[in-house]
């Protein structure tokens, strides 16, 4: 075997410290096959050797938790009556940049394996997008592609999509941001592991052709994005949701035998990371029979096998006298399946045959995240623009005077106004577990069949929170997610998080990350809301600068009554309208404040995380206890687009007051943390406003036949309001 150049290390990107610690490892000069494979294991993609030293200290401990984070392919937490929920989420940002219909659906495709492979059924997708500014045709172009490719592989697939969120920030103009969740759930004791162990087992590779496509893409995933980076094109992986989905069901047919020890989808890095990372688990090796591989391409080389991310493929390991079991399985459903590669032996060594040529061998330990791969704890300091964020000062921000017209234009601001245009795209009723549609919440709720349980999900983050500072953005990231859970009536129970941030090189960027999962931590901690997993995905940015530091989060909460759960509309004419939380002389970091009055810098909205806390607790209660009629979360936009988007569900109006002692613009379109807006019926008001105790709340308004009034000002019929806010988008479009 020829060995590897320092110079074809570098060109792989591993560094020239990297280079000498293989060596070492290996107690001689890796080949170039050899070099490849950690290149790929030991990008930041795979191995996130920039990130790992700080993911280590979230919370991982809970009483519901069956898989923490780093021990299976994804989440899994215990939600009673036998069942347990799986969820993940990870990112697909650089792929969807270059090709983003390609980029987006294998996202969804890849994120939906990683819940199947561990036996659980995947029933909803979300997904959380990030673009820049609209009236740019190159965000046009990226937010069709990455729609149309959500919306393919989703609706082939047949996994409902349930819900998301979409921004729009001129800093993702050449980076957009992907991230895909998926959910499944799975009965207690049928799961499956991603291990590998008992010498004389077999091992299937089985699903769709390996092919060149994708080769290098965790690596690809683990540079900036520039001019050159559409070069990078067969990095962008190809997906085929047909065969998926019958991947699918022979895996769940594979879960109800006795006959596999584990399996794992090949992801990133494909055969390279699969092999290794459940011979490493399982602490036996592999002998693998690279010829024995289908290829879709004629003379594939062993590393483009080795480090191809074609899709649709998983590594099976099935226990020696019951391959027969598994074939017949794959057979049945038309996949491809084959044992071509050899039995375990005890030694935990990956070896790597060409037909009767040793291609590579390596220790599978050395190359996986928790074993040999390096990890690094960057430099990080306060980033410079805090002074500028430090400046600001309301008292220098002039009252608007025409309150209706900038409602108008927030309303219409496409970070605020109806993404239907984005979800009609969608199926979002395939496999009628989804009760979200005709009864809006703030977060999906899907039913767990052959249960009376509802699983509540949501994504959430607002990144110009955390831009403004990291700490308090992160914690509101949970709280609004949690926020979220707490309104359709679930309790929040844990997070997936795709953390997606610049440059980690860059110490500005690297403290954007610490301080931002500094926040997360203590909110998940306060919340119980232990993190099962997630992705990070760092080099977002482009020769302008980094994206907005945007750690995504997935929450999953757990109502034990489907039927009573709680929505966001306005039921009725003459309810009351109360605010629950403070209002607060506070427009910081508030989309009026950046989007209307084109003010950059400014700090974190006012927040408390114990307020927050206690406040989400007494709304739960009041749900449960049946003293309100709506919930709905006031988050962008202010009180003013929370109580519109309540009304407008059936087409009622509104009429509110504004607090004397606190500036209109503030209390109408701040954006300040720990509010709700509710609805109480008559009869309900006094056991309401009695069991409210010390939490803050005011009555605000009521709910009419069709009109806005605010401060006894007629602003309108609502139809005008909801087309505004209906076709915003489309007409930039």
């Amino acid at each position: 075997m020829q060995t590897a150049t320092l110079e074809q290390a570098l060109k792989l990107g591993l560094s020239e410290q990297e280079f000498e610690k293989i060596k070492e490892i290996l107690g001689r000069t890796p080949n170039f096959t050899e070099t490849a494979m950690y290149s790929v294991m030991w990008s930041e993609h795979c191995s996130y050797k920039n990130s790992i030293i700080w993911l280590k200290k979230l919370p991982k401990d809970g009483s519901k938790v069956l898989a923490k984070a780093g021990e299976e392919n994804a989440g899994l937490i215990d939600i009673g009556d036998g069942w347990a929920c799986s969820f993940k989420i990870e990112s697909h940002n650089h792929p969807s940049a270059i090709e983003p219909f390609q980029g987006a659906a294998t996202g969804v495709g890849g994120i939906h394996r990683d819940i199947f492979t561990m036996g659980a059924r995947p029933i909803a997708a979300l997904n959380s997008l990030r673009f820049g500014n609209l009236k740019d045709d190159k965000t046009k172009h990226l937010l069709a592609g990455v729609v149309k490719g959500i919306g393919h592989y989703g609706n082939c697939f047949g996994v409902p999509t349930v819900a998301g969120e979409v921004y729009f920030e001129d800093c993702y103009n050449t980076n957009p941001l992907v991230n895909a969740m998926s959910v499944g759930i799975v009965k207690i004791g049928k799961t499956l592991s991603a291990t590998s162990y008992g010498e004389g087992n077999s091992v299937f590779i089985v699903g769709s052709d390996t092919g060149k496509d994708g080769i290098g893409g965790a690596s690809f995933a683990s540079a900036d994005i520039n001019e050159d980076s559409a070069k990078d094109l067969p990095a962008v992986q190809v997906g085929d949701p047909f065969q998926e989905k019958k991947l699918l069901e022979a895996c769940m047919e594979l879960v109800e035998t006795d006959a596999v020890i584990g399996m794992q989808d090949m992801g990133a890095a494909g055969i390279t990371c699969s092999t290794s990372e459940m011979s490493a688990k399982g602490q036996h090796g592999m002998d693998i029979f690279l010829h024995k591989v289908p290829t879709r391409q004629k003379n594939m080389l062993a590393w483009e096998m080795l480090l191809s991310e074609s899709q649709e493929r998983m590594l099976v390991v099935v226990k020696k006298g019951q391959e027969k079991i598994v074939t017949d399985i794959f057979e049945k459903w038309d996949i491809h399946c084959e044992q071509n590669w050899s039995c375990y032996k005890k030694v935990q060594c990956c070896v790597f045959y060409m037909h009767d040529e040793l291609v590579a061998e390596v220790p599978a330990e050395s190359m996986v995240l928790g074993g040999g791969a390096p990890v690094y704890e960057r430099e990080y300091k306060e980033p410079t623009y805090f002074q500028k964020r430090d400046q600001f000062d309301i008292h220098k921000i002039e009252e608007a005077k025409d309150l209706k017209g900038v409602a108008k234009k927030l309303i219409s601001l496409p970070n605020i106004a109806s993404k239907r245009w984005i979800y009609n795209q969608y199926d979002s009723m395939v496999g009628t577990s989804n009760s979200s549609t005709n009864l809006p919440s703030d977060s999906a709720v899907v039913w767990v069949k052959e249960t009376q349980k509802g699983i509540a999900c949501t994504v959430d983050c607002n990144s110009r929170h955390v831009y403004a500072d990291p700490y308090i953005g992160g914690m509101i990231a949970v709280s609004e997610a949690a926020r979220n859970i707490i309104c359709s009536g679930a309790t929040p129970s844990a997070i997936t998080n795709c953390l997606n941030f610049g440059n980690p090189y860059n110490p500005e960027v690297y403290y954007q990350f610490v301080y931002a999962l500094k926040g997360m931590s203590d909110a998940c901690i306060k919340f119980d809301t232990p993190v099962t997993g997630g992705n990070v995905s760092f080099y977002n940015q482009s020769p302008d600068g980094p994206t907005y530091p945007t750690p995504t989060i997935g929450m999953v909460g757990i109502i034990d009554d489907i039927s009573q759960r709680m929505t966001m509309d306005f039921k009725n004419v003459g309810d009351s309208i109360y605010l629950i939380g403070q209002a607060k002389n506070c427009l910081n970091s508030s989309e009026y404040l950046h989007k209307i009055l084109n003010v950059e810098h400014s700090p974190a909205p006012s927040f408390d995380l114990n307020e927050e806390y206690l406040i989400q607790q007494k709304v739960l209660e009041l749900i449960q206890q049946k003293h309100i009629m709506s919930a709905h979360d006031v988050s962008d936009g202010g009180i003013f687009t929370s109580i519109f988007e309540s009304a407008k569900q059936r087409n009622l109006g509104f009429q509110i007051t504004t607090n004397k002692d606190i500036r209109k613009d503030a209390f109408l379109f701040g954006e300040n943390q720990s509010r709700f807006i509710v609805s109480v019926c008559e009869s309900a008001k006094e056991a309401f406003e009695k069991a409210m105790g010390n939490v803050a709340f005011q009555l605000i308004g009521i709910v009419n036949a069709g009109q806005i009034i605010v401060d006894n000002e007629n602003w309108g019929d609502m139809p005008e309001w909801i087309s505004l806010y209906d076709t915003a988008i489309e007409k930039e479009l």
